[in-house]
């Protein structure tokens, strides 16, 4: 059984109240960069990856496209994606991401956000994305920074007085398993290299067209005092590729 923690009434309850699931893209401090990095949606066949409550199905839409898939394990999730979307010509599909199996060249951008790191297989969804992706498609994605996954329980090392000295790097080329904690729930992730990600992109026939390790929005950190800590180590990457 894959991992399907926000089906949990609890966790969901907590993520549905973060800033990013009730502002949507607006309150996501990755978005001013990711949004640089994808391609043109002018009448594209989009498969998004793990697509939560559908921001950026209906993003892609509000910028032209002509047909949008999002593909996500949690039906609480697409409850919430549905009730928000007004569009017909997006479809939502309940499945683990590593169950999706589309015929050849059926889209011609695959994106996704946040998903990769709860996939243990980074390798096995390349080979699916490039199956269903045309030659000449896009591929962008975000995932948790490597070095944010690396040590496990993704928080920061704090002297007795719970000031944050520094973040911790450990067992970083031991890939695998993480449990995490996140929302005060703990939840399991696969930290994968820099290099795995990169060079099986590569190997897969990809083009790396992009490469980000966002900062947050400068109205973030002047709104939110806490968010400079944010600048202190990279949380997520961004990428965006090409298929040959």
């Amino acid at each position: 059984m894959k991992q399907n923690k926000y089906d949990d009434n609890t966790f969901f309850e907590k993520y549905s109240n973060m800033d990013r699931s009730k502002k949507g893209l607006a309150g996501a401090g990755e978005w001013h960069q990711l949004k640089k990095l994808l391609p043109d949606f002018q009448g594209k066949r989009v498969l998004d990856l793990g697509c939560g409550f559908g921001w950026h199905c209906r993003y892609t839409v509000e910028n032209g496209a002509e047909s949008v898939v999002g593909i996500d394990i949690s039906q609480k999730m697409l409850n919430e994606a549905r009730e928000k979307t007004k569009y017909e010509n997006i479809e939502y599909i309940c499945m683990p991401i590593e169950g999706f199996n589309f015929p050849a060249d059926s889209f011609d951008i695959v994106i996704s956000s946040l998903t990769f790191h709860y996939i243990q297989s980074f390798e096995s969804i390349l080979c699916k994305v490039s199956k269903c992706l045309v030659n000449g498609g896009d591929f962008v994605f975000s995932v948790e920074h490597p070095i944010f996954t690396a040590q496990g329980p993704q928080d920061w090392y704090c002297d007795n007085r719970g000031n944050r000295l520094h973040w911790p790097v450990d067992q970083y080329f031991n890939e695998g398993v993480r449990k995490a904690i996140f929302l005060g729930e703990e939840v399991v992730k696969y930290h994968k290299t820099l290099t795995t990600y990169l060079n099986n992109l590569i190997k897969a026939g990809f083009e790396i067209t992009g490469l980000v390790e966002p900062q947050p929005a400068e109205d973030l950190l002047n709104a939110i005092p806490e968010m400079s800590d944010e600048l202190r180590r990279p949380m997520m990457l961004l990428v965006s590729s090409r298929k040959h």
